[in-house]
């Protein structure tokens, strides 16, 4: 993050009975490399080419820190293990149903930091990420770049634990730190419905394991029936309140000259009737009204009106949320 408080790598694999040897640069001050478990502890030093090792001879994820650089990100981990054998595909259940770009989860472990895009092919349309699936060492950033395809997209887990802005921009990215093991589904949430959802494995969790997604969440499934989107940012609620105001002030309107109309022909028709009781009886039968107060005609027109209405609000809606980029005026 511009500043010298970081491991390099921040993760690393190794067999078991690696020595693991940790440098100093001489850079940002004091430093030390203690182990969250107690399993090895060095001493504070800010001298350059100062070194400190330790061997790992069982299994397993050893993560640590640096005590007085902790609150700034200064952590790493060393997973003693095979090298990425001993791990079976994760189960998803039916998470990625109808996800084209999904093939198997992408192993990454050793990485430090993973890249995922958004915004590629996924059924020959820009909503997919790529790796759909990536497994991860725990300590890994995972960053996502958007390509600038496919309108606005944005990040978000399914058990809440990390979420991003929508953006349409190329080169936009955000960034997460994986630190516990377990699965994270996320998805792209204005495009979700058309299978744009991702998972993080992080760790060697395999076949149908506890998972720190928080299970399906909740999500819909792709291509599992109908779902009504919903706005995710300013622009879409704007249009919604609109929407629904104009339907309304239409309403109201329309309503008030209706009722209007037909108090209008009801006290013609009273005065029509008393004179004609004060007539006498020989004089001309009574002529009919020539128009009527149509309550059919008058609910069918606010009725009308109610469904132009939205039209235009669910055209400005799917312009905006699932078609191209954002427009505004």
């Amino acid at each position: 993050g511009g500043q010298p408080y970081g491991f390099g790598p921040a993760a690393v694999r190794v067999d078991p009975g690696t020595t693991v040897v940790w440098e100093w640069t001489g850079r940002g001050g004091s430093h030390n490399v203690v182990a969250d478990d107690g399993s090895f502890e060095s001493d504070l030093s800010s001298e350059e080419g100062n070194t400190f090792s330790h061997t790992f001879e069982s299994e397993g994820t050893f993560k640590y820190v640096c005590t007085p650089h902790q609150s700034l990100g200064m952590k790493g981990a060393v997973v003693v293990g095979s090298g990425g054998g001993g791990v079976s595909e994760p189960d998803y259940g039916d998470w990625f149903d109808g996800v084209s770009n999904y093939d198997e989860t992408v192993d990454e472990r050793g990485s430090s930091e993973v890249t995922v895009e958004v915004g590629v092919d996924n059924g020959g349309q820009p909503y997919g990420f790529g790796p759909a699936a990536v497994r991860v060492d725990p300590g890994t950033t995972v960053v996502w770049e958007w390509t600038g395809r496919g309108g606005s997209h944005n990040v978000v887990a399914q058990d809440g634990s990390f979420e991003s802005d929508l953006s349409s921009e190329e080169g936009n990215t955000f960034s997460h730190t994986f630190e516990e093991e377990g699965v994270y589904r996320y998805v792209c949430t204005p495009h979700q419905s058309l299978g744009m959802k991702g998972a993080i494995v992080v760790g060697s969790v395999s076949g149908g394991g506890d998972d720190g997604g928080g299970g399906d969440g909740g999500g819909e499934e792709a291509g599992g029936g109908f779902s009504v989107p919903m706005p995710s940012d300013f622009v879409g609620w704007l249009a919604l309140l609109f929407g629904a105001g104009g339907g309304l002030a239409v309403a109201m309107v329309l309503g008030a000259e209706s009722y209007a109309a037909y108090r209008e022909h009801s006290a013609s028709e009273q005065q029509y009737v008393g004179e004609q009781s004060t007539e006498a009886a020989e004089t001309e039968p009574v002529e009919e009204i020539g128009q009527e107060y149509d309550p059919i005609g008058t609910a069918t027109l606010v009725a009308g009106y109610f469904v132009l209405i939205a039209l235009l609000w669910v055209f400005m809606y799917f312009v905006e949320f699932i078609g191209g980029p954002t427009i505004t005026g």
